[in-house]
């Protein structure tokens, strides 16, 4: 029982000079403010006035997501096609990628591709 308390007491101070020396040794940054907030987004949930958002980068981004999920929806069917269903894929590929472009040239059109107005 003797032994065994000895051992906890040695391993318990091993832990606390590792500890100690770490705490020494490691960098410490004061400049970090920007990771010690809540906030991943970068705004500073201190002051009041934000930054405005731009308009173009979140039609940009909503454009990248429906092509992103337009082949995440026609790749199975590909991977997926045997012989016998082909005039199903194809009629089902078609109408989807008409659907597509219609709403590029309906962005193209309403100039939501121009990145500067």
């Amino acid at each position: 029982m003797y032994l065994i308390i000895m051992h906890m007491i040695v391993i318990i101070m091993i832990i606390i000079v590792v500890m100690t020396t770490l705490m020494m040794i490691s960098k410490k940054s004061i400049n970090d403010k920007e990771k010690l907030t809540p906030f991943e987004c970068g705004f500073n949930p201190m002051s009041n006035k934000r930054l405005p958002f731009s308009i173009h980068f979140f039609l940009i981004a909503v454009i990248f997501l429906i092509f992103d999920i337009e082949i995440i929806i026609i790749l199975p069917m590909v991977v997926t096609m045997k012989y016998i269903m082909i005039k199903y894929w194809i009629m089902t590929s078609l109408l989807f990628i008409i659907v597509l472009m219609l709403g590029l040239y309906h962005e193209w059109y309403n100039g939501m591709l121009k990145w500067t107005t």
